[in-house]
C-alpha cells in the first residue's frame, strides 16, 4: 500500500489548539472514520472500536506533548 502522510504544522492559540483536538475527538466518538482534506483531496480514515494510545511529555529547551493513535 502507498503511503499517505498529513503533516500539518501551524502556529495557534492554545484555545485553537484545543477546539481541534475536541473536533477531532467528537469525530472519534461519533464515528468509526475521520476525515481530512488536503489539496481538494479527501480522505477518509477508519478507525476502529479499539485503539492503543500513547502519551508522551518531552521537557527542556523545547517542550512537547504528543499524542499517538495505533491501531
Amino acid at each position: 500500500m502507498d503511503l499517505f502522510e498529513i503533516d500539518d504544522s501551524r502556529r495557534m492559540s492554545r484555545e485553537d489548539a484545543a477546539a481541534r483536538l475536541r473536533d477531532l475527538a467528537d469525530a472519534l466518538a461519533r464515528n468509526n472514520s475521520v476525515e481530512f482534506v488536503r489539496d481538494g483531496r479527501r480522505v477518509t480514515v477508519r478507525v476502529p472500536d479499539t485503539v492503543d494510545l500513547k502519551i508522551e511529555v518531552e521537557l527542556g529547551d523545547e517542550n512537547e506533548l504528543e499524542v499517538e493513535l495505533t491501531w
